[in-house]
């Protein structure tokens, strides 16, 4: 572990100019008192070399300015996110953007604003400037930005039932969905946080990249001779992007992805397969658009050349070879369907036509189901479910190799008293959080719950034992979880199995199914979410009830924001989530794969599908095969000690590797894996100072100039319906890619094989 622990880490670490790595970073006070002798440290080495050991517990926290800045950064983020997730390209906006975008304005209001104080004398004392803007206040902005910067699953389930089912839900169950499950996950988190926060030895890795980043941000003289400070360079970056995003968002469309292999061999059915970028394989496909890149896998900048080299194995893997080898040999009359979707079909090769198949009370018709006959899919998501298998007994055969030892270990010592390291000490100079309150917003959520389920049961379906079977689900599987992923910086996710359970007991209710798997598994992973910030709090010595108010109103402004962009997307745009094949940019990739599993899982359930009723009864031996997998890695690393890079193989991510396809296109993982080449090992080993100083403000700047160019774009020209038609804007130029091949199966604008 310790190899690919320092694989992940040390590029995080940026080295002061000038000064010993060993030397901690000086106190952020400024002739106040100060916390911490600097000599005592972290016992792990990653922490130790990265976040400071003193505090100053006078600098000014609840400003004016953070509120302003905070509840913006959170409401912006929501509302981009949003609005680009519905899009054939979508673009998730990460909080790193925020963090350094947030920096010129809290200077800039710093400067301008009145420092007069308010109610002086009182106990409720403020001023509008308290004086320069502080690195703590950048956190807790930052903290609320976490709160937008990922998607809200449950809106999911909103999008399904409106746009794909055609059924009624009201925005009110929407709203209560929604903020449920954003905010169950924070008792979990409460609960657990002891075990998961206070221990050194739960580190979170994932946290040194935000405070690396706080450290550069704020340390006074680091412009280099002839160079540019870290602001110029930013605000240089952006612009460039901003001004850059206008031909890929609007005047040539087709830099989406420049599937040249398609325009060489017009009309032939198996070249377009092979290179398109969007329906097919994407052999040497380019998207020079940082949508493109950084739509489902994140910012490759941000990704260590460990962890991108083992997502490229796994997507060559599948992509050009399981697939290809399945599709030719017709594994499942797979020449019938196009080589990549993620629509169902009927053995004919149409589309299935999911609504001949729901009654009136909206769950499966057996007798409709019988009579339109078995869900078919393409090769490409048949073989992204077998994965998926994989990857869950690979993660969990993985971990116990690897890691049982260590984590049984720091498990332990989690749950007993032991030494305080230095972090925890000056955090204990605050007042803490009660556990009771976190208790109170639990018992409240699922009184919400199940609230919402029993007076709305006609919009949820989920039964009263359901909500509470996922509550108990999230509430075993939380500390595990936690403790792998503050140790390995990995998560294993719950879907599957939620998906798993629900639609064996409560078959032929897809609301249901999407209800449990949101609430099961997605509270889970928000009370991962809010441990990482806590953690990062626990760093940064936040006032822990200061953390406690921002995650909170961060999570319900993000909540909302997300909910009524949502339904103002949905309410405004025609035909929004039509077919990919469609011309229109909204065809919301992600929504159309929940609403394939929903009907998959949910309302034909899995016995009819990959059980003895099932045409994909063999890909349940995908499970027995992830759990092989990382055994062969792990005696290979007992029968080679000294090949350090057999460490490096790590399974679960490796086959994991395509599990965002579909949405996620060829062309999302071809850009991705070259650009995280060329910045994790090509600038890192060969440019290292430049890569240290610009890497990660170079990510965000993309980031936030993409944004704001896609959102102009929409405004100016999107709400007028003002387009250019023109060869350039044919997204992929691909249009064959979607045709069969198997002999005598006609499809409208696709050639019949003879």
């Amino acid at each position: 572990m310790e190899e690919q622990i320092e694989e992940i880490n040390t590029p995080l670490i940026p080295k002061e100019e000038g000064k010993n790595e060993d030397q901690n970073p000086p106190s952020t006070s400024s002739g106040s008192e100060s916390y911490g002798d600097g000599e005592e440290n972290s016992p792990v080495k990653q922490v130790a070399l990265t976040v400071p050991t003193t505090d100053d517990p006078t600098l000014p926290v609840l400003t004016f300015r953070m509120w302003v800045l905070g509840a913006l950064s959170c409401a912006l983020l929501s509302f981009l996110n949003q609005f680009f997730w519905y899009r054939t390209e979508p673009l998730t906006i990460t909080a790193i953007s925020a963090q350094i975008a947030v920096v010129p304005m809290g200077q800039y209001m710093a400067s301008k604003l009145p420092g007069r104080a308010f109610f002086k004398g009182t106990h409720w004392e403020f001023s509008l400037n308290p004086g320069p803007f502080n690195v703590k206040e950048h956190v807790l902005i930052t903290i609320f930005a976490n709160s937008g910067a990922g998607t809200v699953y449950a809106i999911h389930i909103v999008t399904v039932v409106k746009v794909f089912y055609k059924k009624h839900i009201s925005f009110f169950v929407s709203l209560i969905v929604v903020i449920t499950t954003q905010v169950l996950g924070f008792g979990w988190a409460g609960i657990f946080r002891r075990f998961l926060v206070e221990p050194a030895e739960m580190w979170w890795p994932a946290n040194l990249v935000q405070v690396s980043l706080f450290r550069a941000l704020h340390e006074k003289g680091d412009r280099p001779k002839y160079g540019l400070t870290r602001i110029q360079f930013f605000l240089i970056a952006f612009l460039c992007s901003f001004a850059y995003y206008v031909f890929p968002g609007y005047l040539f469309e087709m830099l989406t992805s420049l599937s040249w292999i398609c325009w060489i061999f017009p009309n032939s059915v198996l070249a377009q397969q092979l290179g398109s970028g969007l329906y097919g394989l994407g052999i040497a496909v380019l998207g020079i658009d940082w949508s493109t890149i950084s739509a489902y896998l994140g910012s490759p900048l941000a990704s260590p050349w460990f962890a991108t080299a083992n997502v490229a194995v796994g997507f060559f893997a599948v992509m050009y070879i399981l697939t290809p080898f399945c599709y030719w040999l017709n594994v499942y009359k797979a020449k019938t369907f196009p080589i990549f979707s993620d629509d169902l079909f009927t053995s004919t090769g149409l589309i299935y036509n999911i609504t001949a198949i729901v009654d009136s009370n909206f769950h499966l018709d057996i007798a409709a189901y019988e009579k339109e006959g078995r869900i078919y899919l393409s090769t490409f998501f048949a073989m992204t479910y077998g994965v998926g298998f994989a990857a869950l007994t690979a993660t969990v055969v993985h971990v116990m190799l690897f890691h049982g030892r260590e984590i049984w270990e720091q498990s332990k010592s989690s749950f007993k008293e032991k030494k305080m390291d230095i972090h925890t000490k000056l955090m204990r100079r605050y007042r803490q959080v009660p556990e009771w309150w976190f208790w109170v917003i639990l018992v409240l959520n699922i009184a919400l719950t199940l609230f919402a389920c029993e007076y709305y049961n006609s919009q949820l379906q989920l039964p009263w034992w359901g909500v509470l079977l996922a509550c108990g689900i999230a509430f075993i599987f939380t500390l595990p979880i936690g403790i792998i992923t503050a140790i390995t910086n990995q998560t294993p996710g719950l879907n599957i199995i939620t998906e798993y359970i629900i639609g064996y007991i409560y078959p032929g209710y897809p609301v249901a199914n999407m209800c449990f798997k949101v609430y099961g598994y997605i509270s889970m992973t928000q009370a991962v979410t809010f441990l990482q910030d806590l953690k990062l709090g626990h760093y940064m010595k936040i006032p822990p009830r200061t953390m406690f108010m921002a995650q909170i109103v961060g999570t319900l402004i993000a909540g909302v924001v997300y909910l009524g962009t949502a339904w103002w997307l949905m309410e405004t745009i025609p035909d929004i989530c039509e077919s990919t094949a469609s011309s229109s940019v909204w065809t919301c990739p992600a929504d159309t794969v929940f609403y394939d599993a929903s009907v998959i899982w949910g309302l034909v359930g899995p016995r009819r599908i990959f059980g003895n009723e099932g045409v994909y009864g063999a890909v349940n031996w995908f499970f027995l095969g992830g759990a092989v997998a990382p055994i062969l890695v792990w005696l290979a690393a007992k029968a080679f000690p000294n090949q350090e890079w057999i460490r490096l193989i790590n399974m679960p991510v490796l086959i994991s590797a395509t599990g965002m396809m579909p949405p996620a296109t060829a062309v999302n993982y071809t850009t991705w894996i070259l650009v995280g080449f060329l910045s994790g090992y090509v600038a890192y080993r060969y440019a290292p100072e430049w890569w240290k100083r610009h890497n990660y403000l170079l990510s965000g700047a993309l980031d936030a100039g993409l944004a704001f160019m896609g959102v102009a774009l929409y405004l100016c020209l999107g709400l007028e319906d003002i387009g250019l038609s023109w060869w350039g804007n044919d997204l992929d130029g691909c249009d064959l890619a979607w045709c069969p091949t198997a002999k005598g199966v006609v499809i409208k604008g696709c050639p019949v094989v003879n």
